[in-house]
C-alpha cells in the first residue's frame, strides 16, 4: 500500500518591509543591456529585510503552521530544514539553531538541500519517507528561509530573489495531499552558476553564469525535453489525462519563464504565479506552494486539483509535484 502524504497546515513569512525593483542599488552598476533585462522580468517589488535572517524567516512560518494546526513544538517527532544557500557561519549546524529556538527539543532534526529550488522536493520525500517508516511518528515540519547567497539581489539573466519564510507540517492525511512526485537530475550543470567567495569580502560577492550560452540555450534545450517527459511520466502512471489536470503551477523566475514553460508543455500556468513574481520577485524553495497556495484562496481551483507543481534549477535539477485538495483525488502513487 502506498505511504500516504499531506500537508496539514502551511504558513508563509514574507517581510514587511520591500525595494521596488527600479530602486534596486545594483542597477546602476549593470551595463544598459543587463539592466534592460532585469527591468523587463515581469517584477515590479520583492519583500527584503537585512534585519532578518534565514533562521528568522523559517521560524516565524513555523511558529504559525504549528499554532494553525495546533500543535505544539515540544511534541513534534521531527524537523527538516531546507538549507539556505550561504549559511551565516561555516562548520555550524542551521537545523539545530532552528530546533532550539522553536523548542522542538525532541524532534529528530537534520537539513536537506542542494537542488536550488527543487530542494523542496527532496524535503517532501524525506517527510514521507520518515512517515512510512516509523508509524509512531505523527508529524513532520519542512521548513526554509530563503534569502539571496550575495548582497546584490538581481540574478543575471535568470531572475531577482526576495525574502520569505516556509513552513509546511507534514502528516498522513491534510487539506492537500501529495499524490506523486518525479525528480531528475544533470551534474554537467553543476556549478553552472557560482558565487566565488574565498579571499572575498562579503560586499564583493557576486553570482556569476559559467557559460552564458549553455544557460540559454543547451540547458533551456534539456529542460524542454526533461519537462516534457517527466510530465507524461506524471501523467501515465497516475491514469490522468491532460484534460484531468485542473492547474498548473511553477516557481516564479520571469514572465519569460513563464511563457517558455507554457509553449514547451502547452499548458497554461495558474493567474496567481504571474501575481506572486510581480509582487515578490523569485523565492526559490518557497515559490511553487506560495503560488499554490495564493490560487487556491483566489479561487483559481474550485474543486481543488489535481494540480501540476513545476520546479526547475539551473544546477541543474527538475521536479514534478502532482497534489490535489478535492475529496475525489484520493490515489497516492507507490513510489
Amino acid at each position: 500500500m502506498a505511504a500516504p502524504l499531506a500537508i496539514r497546515a502551511a504558513a508563509w513569512h514574507l517581510p514587511e518591509r520591500g525595494v521596488d525593483l527600479a530602486d534596486l542599488p545594483e542597477l546602476a552598476t549593470l551595463d544598459p543591456a543587463e539592466r534592460e533585462l532585469c527591468l523587463t522580468l515581469g517584477i515590479d517589488r520583492i519583500r527584503a529585510d537585512e534585519e532578518l535572517d534565514e533562521t528568522a524567516l523559517a521560524l516565524d512560518a513555523a511558529r504559525q503552521a504549528l499554532a494553525e494546526a495546533g500543535v505544539a513544538a515540544a511534541d513534534l517527532g521531527a524537523l527538516v530544514v531546507v538549507e539556505s544557500r550561504a549559511p551565516e557561519r561555516l562548520m555550524v549546524s542551521e537545523a539545530t539553531r532552528l530546533q532550539g529556538l522553536l523548542g522542538a527539543d525532541a524532534a529528530l532534526t537534520f537539513s536537506v538541500g542542494g537542488l536550488g529550488c527543487v530542494s523542496i522536493t527532496p524535503a517532501l520525500l524525506t517527510a514521507r519517507g520518515l512517515l512510512a517508516a516509523d508509524p509512531d511518528l505523527e508529524h513532520v515540519l519542512v521548513v526554509h528561509g530563503s534569502k539571496p547567497s550575495t548582497p546584490t539581489r538581481y540574478r543575471h539573466p535568470v531572475t531577482v530573489n526576495g525574502d520569505a519564510g516556509q513552513a509546511l507540517l507534514l502528516a498522513r492525511a491534510g487539506d492537500l495531499r501529495v499524490l506523486d512526485c518525479l525528480q531528475e537530475s544533470d551534474g554537467a550543470y553543476w556549478d553552472l552558476f557560482h558565487v566565488p567567495f574565498r579571499e572575498r569580502p562579503v560586499a564583493d560577492w557576486r553570482e556569476e553564469c559559467r557559460d552564458p550560452t549553455a544557460y540559454s540555450f543547451r540547458l533551456a534545450l534539456e529542460t524542454r525535453d526533461r519537462l516534457r517527459e517527466l510530465l507524461r511520466r506524471l501523467l501515465e502512471r497516475n491514469g490522468l489525462r491532460r484534460e484531468d489536470v485542473r492547474g498548473y503551477v511553477s516557481q516564479n523566475l520571469s514572465t519569460g519563464g513563464f511563457a517558455f514553460l507554457e509553449e514547451v508543455l502547452d499548458v497554461g500556468l495558474l493567474p496567481a504565479c504571474r501575481d506572486n513574481l510581480r509582487r515578490y520577485g523569485h523565492l526559490g524553495p518557497v515559490d511553487v506552494l506560495l503560488n499554490l497556495d495564493t490560487a487556491l484562496r483566489r479561487g483559481e481551483l474550485p474543486d481543488g486539483g489535481p494540480v501540476v507543481l513545476i520546479n526547475a534549477s539551473p544546477v541543474a535539477a527538475w521536479s514534478l509535484l502532482l497534489v490535489a485538495t478535492g475529496g475525489d483525488h484520493e490515489h497516492t502513487y507507490q513510489l
